[in-house]
């Protein structure tokens, strides 16, 4: 009879546990306010963003690999037409600020990239990539009144592209 109650014990605990577990947040939903320090150590606030502009939140799993690189340079390559929709766009992983800062030198990316080492931003938005260290490729879209408007949590790069593109389209 004891070891039965010890396994309710245990299986009440986790399922209380996964219960309390973050979700990604979906369209509709605040996005955690979350702030943090970009490639040159100063703080980013998402608080201060909102209700100025549209905000291109995306999270990428490392600097300077093919997939992410292809997803940063897309968005610099149209920082112009985003510029004029009126949406910045501010890219986190869980790489350090040095990493950050040769990654946007070496692509001359003309964006913030915040810094996430300890996971904290990553876990506030629940994209952690399961088993690994490092952040899932995922996009928010947050419309002037702090609300998503658009997710996009695909592996994909040139997807998160064309999804964005499409969202910002639609939020004009």
């Amino acid at each position: 009879m004891k070891p039965l109650c010890l396994l309710l014990a245990i299986l009440a605990a986790t399922t209380s546990l996964t219960a309390f577990a973050a979700e990604t947040p979906k369209v509709g939903d605040q996005p955690p306010l979350i702030e943090a320090k970009d490639q040159d150590g100063a703080t980013w606030k998402l608080a201060d963003q909102i209700n100025k502009q549209l905000i291109l939140l995306y999270f990428y799993p490392k600097d300077d690999t093919p997939g992410c690189t292809k997803e940063a340079c897309g968005l610099r390559d149209e920082m112009g037409s985003l510029k004029k929709d009126g949406v910045i766009v501010v890219g986190v992983s869980r790489d350090d600020a040095e990493s950050h800062k040769k990654f946007r030198a070496k692509y001359n990316l003309n964006f913030p990239l915040l810094v996430d080492t300890d996971g904290k931003l990553t876990e506030a938005f629940a994209v952690a990539m399961e088993g690994k260290p490092m952040a899932r490729r995922v996009s928010f879209l947050i419309g002037k009144n702090g609300k998503i408007l658009h997710v996009t949590d695909n592996r994909d790069a040139q997807v998160h592209l064309d999804e964005m593109k499409a969202a910002i389209a639609k939020a004009k």
